[in-house]
């Protein structure tokens, strides 16, 4: 996508009106999944239609559909709820940072966390887009840890905040809970996490790592022009009326004693 090439290198030659565009495509996407939960939800208390079949039932070739439409499907108004923020966010973030690569990046979890549920979950209707929360809070988490990136850090920081009770989720600790979704949706992001750990985000460096990098420079220059400091005539001259012998010949025999 043209729009994601951008990436500024210079803080003081940002594109204002392009990061806008890019702010604003990134809400597009997730704003347009999480109306799209709400619809079925909506459709589901008002018809007393029954979508569950449509969810993931783990071996059987019924619940395969399921990878795909699971996660649109929600047992409750409080279910659809604890998702639908959390989703929105995470998913915002992942495209406003991650770009170009961002829906590689969200529809191989999405498939992923589904497909490992279909092949070693309970056997039952497993629904919600909880496995996609868990996917996307993981990578945020661990991709901000393993890349050099402050903004990067700081949504981790942020993710650990607001959802580190998450956690408890893939344990089997609730039998009405799909926990199997939520610890295959979370090693799907570590996976992917890992897997993309060599796509560089630009960012731009902050004033002090600048003059750290300047700081470090200097130093470096200050010790190389003392060490390779010629010898000049007079000092060689002095050393020699004192000693007889210069200091280089007095090392080499030093060394050779």
């Amino acid at each position: 996508m043209s729009l994601f090439k951008y990436y500024p290198s210079n803080p003081k030659k940002l594109d204002l009106e392009l990061e806008k565009k890019i702010f604003f495509h990134s809400l597009i996407f997730p704003a347009a999944f999480v109306f799209v939960f709400w619809i079925v939800e909506i459709i589901e208390q008002t018809t007393g239609v029954s979508f569950v079949k449509f969810g993931v039932y783990p071996l059987h070739l019924k619940g395969l559909s399921g990878i795909l439409f699971s996660p649109f499907i929600h047992s409750n108004f409080n279910h659809l709820i604890s998702n639908s923020v959390p989703f929105f966010i995470l998913l915002f973030t992942l495209i406003y940072f991650y770009r170009r690569i961002s829906y590689r990046i969200f529809f191989q979890m999405y498939i992923l966390a589904g497909l490992c549920v279909w092949l070693s979950g309970r056997e039952a209707w497993h629904i919600g887009a909880s496995g996609v929360v868990y996917a996307l809070a993981a990578f945020h988490f661990v991709s901000g840890i393993i890349r050099n990136d402050i903004r990067l850090l700081t949504i981790s920081v942020v993710v650990v905040f607001l959802y580190g009770g998450m956690v408890w989720g893939i344990f089997p600790i609730n039998p009405d809970v799909s926990w199997e979704g939520h610890l295959w949706g979370a090693v799907s992001g570590v996976v992917l996490a890992f897997y993309y750990r060599r796509y560089i985000i630009r960012r731009d460096k902050f004033d002090w790592e600048d003059e750290e990098e300047n700081d470090d420079d200097e130093s470096e220059n200050q010790d190389t022009e003392l060490l390779f400091q010629p010898l000049k005539k007079n000092d060689l001259d002095n050393n020699i009326s004192h000693t007889g012998k210069s200091d280089l010949n007095i090392i080499f025999k030093n060394k050779d004693s």
